[in-house]
């Protein structure tokens, strides 16, 4: 896997061909300059340069789309961690807690916020541990080795580490491919990276004219709608 296209382009252009008939990527413009959101939610000073430096790994500037800071991905994660998933509205927290399988699901007394607080903080620990350094200061190399021990089991946290990588890898999909309301997906990079069309499904007039053949729809968000 390539450090440079990270954990989630890796296998996006061909999906984004196959969603246009075929037709290559259009290479987007170079990354503009990223807007302060306006205040932070959840996320602490040390938790934001955590998830920039993870967003722009996972989603790195290439002829695909721009960075996944540029995109607003790290807003998008601090949005959903303040709200009420991550709050854990729904979740049932009184116990008693036990280990489950697989396919019972989440099964942790932690809200997703709290998940990721503790993560995130022995994730840190662990980089100081071993490379004497944070996180978001390691070469793409010790981030991409650091994150496949996660997902293997390698690497032991405070919380399942397999859980918690399973957390980041949807915050960060998310904020790549949700409504840009919620904070990511600006410009609708992620949209435009796979030929989604938005919110408006009325194409199917257009799956006999086009059919084998490229159809790029200009992507429309709620915004657009409103």
């Amino acid at each position: 896997m390539s450090a440079r296209r990270g954990f989630l382009k890796a296998g996006l252009a061909g999906a984004a061909a196959a969603a246009v008939g075929g037709a290559p990527a259009t290479a987007p413009a170079a990354d503009a300059a990223v807007p302060a959101p306006a205040g932070w939610q959840f996320l602490r000073p040390s938790e934001v340069a955590f998830v920039e430096a993870l967003a722009d790994h996972m989603v790195p500037a290439d002829a695909l789309s721009p960075s996944g800071t540029a995109i607003g991905i790290p807003v998008y994660i601090d949005r959903a961690l303040a709200g009420g998933w991550g709050q854990g509205e729904g979740l049932y927290l009184q116990g008693p807690f036990q280990a489950g399988s697989p396919n019972q699901g989440y099964q942790l007394p932690l809200t997703p916020a709290q998940l990721f607080r503790a993560g995130t903080e022995a994730v840190q620990a662990h980089c100081l541990q071993a490379h004497g350094a944070p996180f978001e200061t390691l070469q793409p190399p010790a981030r991409e080795a650091l994150l496949l021990g996660l997902i293997a089991g390698r690497i032991e946290l405070a919380v399942p580490a397999a859980t918690y990588f399973g957390q980041l890898h949807q915050l960060v999909t998310e904020g790549l491919f949700a409504d840009p309301i919620y904070g990511g997906n600006r410009d609708k990079a992620g949209w435009k990276l796979v030929g989604f069309p938005g919110v408006v499904q009325t194409h199917r007039k257009h799956i006999v004219e086009f059919r084998n053949r490229p159809f790029e729809a200009r992507p429309l968000s709620m915004a657009d709608l409103a």
